[in-house]
């Protein structure tokens, strides 16, 4: 059984795969050399160049920074943002979609309800309690 070796490069790895490796290793969660071994990354200084670029520690002052965010980790967060917000769009407007069927279908059923019972159950405006109040008012 012959086992190829595949040389990988930098252009392997994406920005969101470079992140989270980052954020494991500065939770804890790996090591620099168990997270080489778990993603397969075959050069020693990879995983630190991404940890000084992309990570929260001050390399030159030694200290915990809250770093600001790339443009590229803005431009991806945006793009998350506007995918998530088509996506609850297209929802409301299934939601929209099934209330208005559902109104139409309540309007006919009162209709059918009126007609078959000769009944009114839709409130009217001239109900005897408010042309009483209306006389009321007529009065004052």
């Amino acid at each position: 059984m012959s086992t190829t070796y595949i040389k990988r490069t930098q252009k392997d790895y994406t920005l969101n795969f470079k992140l989270q490796l980052v954020q494991e290793i500065e939770r804890g969660e790996l090591s620099l050399s168990e997270a080489k071994l778990k993603y397969g990354i075959q050069g020693d200084s990879t995983i630190r160049k991404w940890l000084q670029k992309y990570g929260n520690f001050d390399w030159e002052n030694k200290t915990h920074r809250p770093m600001g965010k790339t443009p590229e980790q803005k431009l991806l967060e945006q793009e998350a943002q506007i995918r998530l917000l088509e996506k609850q769009i297209k929802q409301l407007q299934a939601e929209k979609h099934f209330a208005e069927q559902k109104a139409v279908i309540f309007d006919m059923m009162i209709n059918i309800a009126e007609k078959e019972c000769k009944i009114d159950i839709r409130k009217n405006i001239e109900t005897a309690q408010s042309k009483s109040i209306q006389n009321k008012k007529k009065n004052l």
